[in-house]
């Protein structure tokens, strides 16, 4: 079974394509607030599944971490926009410092290809 790699950097692949899943690296977010790194961040998922020939549609699991769980309602208010139109997948949320103090959520997708 062959292996493909998605914008391929000397660190990481923002999308690894393996048999019919995706698995995307954690996207982070740009912005001052958890509601625009948020969506940010569901911007490139979406941009990266479609380059995967997968969708939002085709998530099997998702996994957000916070920096602070005192966002997750701020964060569910953009993802359960984001998701409302397709069947949600699969999720775990949890808190965790992440790579700066600038990030305030990252976003790790697995999904079918459609």
């Amino acid at each position: 079974m062959t292996i493909t790699r998605i914008e391929t950097g000397p660190r990481m692949s923002e999308a690894v394509i393996h048999g019919d899943t995706v698995y995307l690296a954690g996207q982070v977010g740009e912005g001052d607030s958890v509601t625009a790194q948020t969506q940010f961040a569901l911007d490139e998922i979406d941009r990266l599944l479609a380059l995967a020939g997968s969708s939002k549609a085709h998530i099997l699991r998702a996994t957000i971490w916070l920096a602070d769980m005192t966002d997750f309602t701020e964060m569910n208010s953009v993802w359960d926009a984001w998701i409302a139109d397709v069947d949600a997948p699969a999720r775990a949320t949890g808190e965790a410092r992440l790579a700066t103090a600038d990030y305030k959520v990252e976003i790790i997708i697995t999904a079918a290809r459609a």
